[in-house]
Parts: structure tokens; sequence; C-alpha cells
């Protein structure tokens, strides 16, 4: 499990000019960053960050599995 940078996060989306939804945005941002692959690590980082859990919370994702599925569809 790795804890969020938001600060990064925010330095991330300014450099790549993304106008992604900030969720798509933060998943791209795990992957290039932390290099994080499995969406099982996703969301162990993601179910540890309050801000995080609200992105979760809005997509109905309460399991890694739910996350995989989201993460098939975009």
């Amino acid at each position: 499990m790795i804890k969020i940078n938001w600060d990064e996060f925010k330095s991330y989306k300014q450099e790549v000019k993304s106008k992604d939804d900030n969720f798509i945005a933060l998943v791209n941002f795990m992957r290039s960053y932390y290099n994080m692959s499995s969406p099982r690590e996703m969301f162990e980082s993601f179910a540890s960050d309050d801000l995080a859990v609200m992105m979760l919370e809005k997509r109905d994702i309460s399991s890694p599995s739910d996350l995989e599925s989201y993460l098939g569809k975009i």
C-alpha cells in the first residue's frame, strides 16, 4: 500500500495537461508515478486515503474486482 502524494498528483496533472476525470487521471498517475499496474494494489492504496475513498464511492467501487471492472470499461 502506497500513500498517495497529492502534491505530485497535481504536478502530474499539470504536466500531462490531463483533461480526464480526476479519478482516471489518478489511476494514470498511479500507473506512471508509482509504476503500479495491479488493481488490487491500487484499490488498497485508494482505500487508505480519504479523498480517494470519496472517488471510489462516487463510482460505486467497493472492491478490487469492482475497480478492475471499472478500468476495463475505460
